[in-house]
């Protein structure tokens, strides 16, 4: 099943305000990423605590999922 991601991009540098996609699966919200200078946060639908990795954290899992998309 696709999920329909929105985004908004703020009329500023990235670092001093977070691009936030909202995510949803047909009609209803799934969550919220915010991507910022230092890493990501995935907020779950209606939590106001989200779960935070950095860059190099994010870096390092991705090199070793099996998985692989090209370009």
């Amino acid at each position: 099943m696709a999920h329909k991601v929105l985004f908004n991009i703020p009329d500023r540098e990235l670092g001093k305000s977070d691009i936030k996609f909202k995510v949803k699966n047909d009609s209803e919200v799934v969550g919220m990423l915010e991507v910022s200078k230092g890493g990501l946060v995935w907020y779950r639908k209606g939590n106001s605590y989200g779960n935070k990795i950095g860059w190099s954290k994010l870096d390092s899992i991705m090199k070793d999922m099996p998985r692989r998309e090209k370009r």
